[in-house]
């Protein structure tokens, strides 16, 4: 079967690492359904290859690694239609995955560097999540992986109130392992690559699957279905994505219950 043809990302295998790139830096790398089933073919891709030790996602430009959903996309009703999140795709990857977080990681960045291995990123990098602030709703283990990463009450801190965090907060926090001038992040990332690649291969799929094993995997539509079945026809989801294309608060309060 031919490889899908890329629109929206770069794949790269070079010196045993697959380097996976959002290249959308005009939207600051937001992903749309396209760009979320070329970032799953080329995780599927990678997984399989036996030449590739290691994985690499990150974005094009210094400003963003990944700034969410493309809201334009969102404001259509659009809607994620993947068998496998890419978070569970990252998850069950045999080989080590790497965020190598260049700018924001906002959102389903946030996220998508957060299930990550390991997470490097630049110094001006911004992290944070924007679901109840647009209206965009994220559940099951999308929202409670991070609970495991930076501890129950961060995770809420950073889920519920949207704030954004610097790279340095991140690091104190224990979402990111290494925080670089933004002119040595190829080279930290690559010393990571080396580190991994040096090891024994089938010693760190074992480790990833035996971490994987406490990672509780339910999915955004069983959690959507048991609390807000009819959420997409309130008109809730349209008002946040709305509000931020018109720049302005959105009126959640009509849609309490």
């Amino acid at each position: 079967m031919e490889p899908m043809q890329y629109q929206d990302i770069f794949y790269e295998v070079k010196n045993d690492v697959a380097r996976i790139t959002i290249n959308r830096p005009k939207t600051l790398n937001a992903v749309n359904q396209n760009t979320i089933n070329e970032l799953a073919d080329a995780i599927k891709r990678a997984s399989l290859d036996r030449e590739c030790g290691v994985v690499v996602l990150t974005g094009a430009g210094e400003r963003a690694f990944c700034s969410g959903g493309d809201v334009n996309w969102e404001a259509e009703g659009g809607l994620i239609d993947l068998e496998f999140p890419l978070n569970r795709l990252i998850l069950h990857c045999p080989k080590p995955v790497i965020a190598r977080v260049n700018g924001y990681a906002i959102g389903s960045g946030n996220h998508l560097a957060y299930f990550c291995d390991f997470t490097v990123a630049a110094e001006h990098a911004i992290f944070g999540q924007t679901g109840p602030r647009v209206g965009s709703p994220a559940a099951g283990h999308f929202v409670t992986h991070l609970t495991s990463i930076i501890g129950a009450k961060r995770a809420r801190e950073m889920w519920m109130l949207t704030r954004q965090y610097t790279a340095k907060q991140m690091l104190e926090w224990g979402l990111v392992n290494a925080v670089v001038p933004y002119a040595e992040l190829d080279a930290e990332v690559d010393k990571w690559c080396k580190e991994l690649l040096d090891k024994s291969s089938t010693c760190l799929k074992i480790l990833k699957y035996s971490f994987n094993e406490q990672v509780d995997l339910t999915r955004i539509d069983d959690v959507l279905a048991k609390v807000a079945p009819d959420y997409y026809s309130t008109g809730e989801q349209l008002e946040g994505a709305n509000a931020f294309l018109e720049k302005r608060k959105p009126d959640f309060k009509r849609f309490r219950k």
